[in-house]
């Protein structure tokens, strides 16, 4: 009999995460598997629990919250993998505001859909990431992306828009982000085929598809190809980055004179003036980084997720 382990984060989605443990545990009963359910306590406890799932022979470890949560989870699992364990299958349940990381690896957005999915059990191998710098030089894993410049501060910035939540947080941030971030720092980007050195408002290095819940950083991103899609903005005026939003969240701004995209397994990116505010996975990094380095790692663990002929 298969054994999941569900790990929930009280907090996510401003709170809401505990709502769906009387649901969880009452539809989870009438299914034929054992299952573990534990509320997190403190930050990156969702990590050690997700190893604990490993050690413990789990099938299955579900991360029912939002990007936060998935990542930390991620983050043991990864951990099991470098210590040799049998490696749990990833599942999510959101819960959360963004939810970016699950709309990429097509896990449903509600927890309804999210449950009937797990039932189905279908899974697919995915890539990960991982990023050195900033308040992780030993490292640290992430499934979606990281974001540097723009779109981190506007991620900081919604963590304070308290009443809000969801896609219109990030939109009322991005707003506001357009008077506080405008000085784009000057850059040096090194890809596996190219070396760029630029001002450079944004870069979005992804293995997923979305950021802030809405914005398409990289519509065309695929989670298993072993390449992270990256989509820099160079310099533009307040003006322009007002035009830019609605292309963002439409994911056409491909084509748009401002911005550069290219794929690459490894990225290095190094402030040469000014400094580097960045994200992992809606995550702080750094609120002033210098160097930033990312690589990737193919096919490294399963995720339970949608067939694809119900996409």
């Amino acid at each position: 009999m298969p054994k999941y382990k569900f790990i929930v984060n009280p907090i996510s989605g401003r709170g809401s995460g505990q709502k769906p443990i009387p649901i969880l545990e009452q539809v989870l009963s009438a299914h034929p598997f054992e299952y573990n359910l534990t509320v997190t306590q403190r930050p990156w406890h969702a990590s050690e629990l997700a190893l604990q799932a490993a050690q413990e022979g789990f099938d299955a470890v579900i991360a029912v919250g939002g990007d936060g949560t998935a990542n930390e989870v991620l983050n043991g699992l990864m951990q099991a993998h470098l210590n040799g364990l049998k490696t749990p299958a990833l599942g999510i349940l959101c819960v959360g505001r963004g939810n970016d990381f699950a709309f990429g690896m097509q896990v449903p957005p509600t927890l309804e859909e999210g449950i009937e999915i797990l039932k189905d059990d279908f899974r697919k191998k995915i890539d990960v990431g991982y990023v050195e710098g900033g308040l992780y030089p030993q490292g640290r894993y992430f499934g979606n992306g990281v974001g540097i410049g723009f779109d981190a501060v506007v991620g900081f910035e919604a963590l304070k828009l308290a009443p809000l939540s969801g896609f219109f947080s990030y939109i009322v941030a991005a707003l506001k982000t357009i008077f506080l971030y405008f000085n784009a720092p000057r850059v040096r980007i090194e890809l596996d085929h190219e070396t760029l050195e630029q001002p450079a408002l944004m870069i979005s290095t992804m293995n997923g598809r979305r950021m802030g819940g809405g914005f398409m950083m990289a519509p065309e991103s695929l989670s298993g190809d072993g390449l992270f899609d990256i989509c820099i903005a160079g310099q533009v005026s307040r003006t322009g980055i007002f035009a830019l939003i609605p292309r963002f969240m439409k994911g056409t701004q491909k084509g748009h004179p401002a911005i550069h995209f290219s794929r690459s397994a490894r990225v290095s990116i190094t402030a040469i003036e000014g400094t580097l505010p960045a994200h992992a996975d809606g995550e702080t990094l750094c609120t002033e980084g210098q160097k930033l380095s990312m690589k990737i790692i193919p096919n490294a663990l399963e995720i339970i997720c949608s067939p694809p002929q119900t996409r």
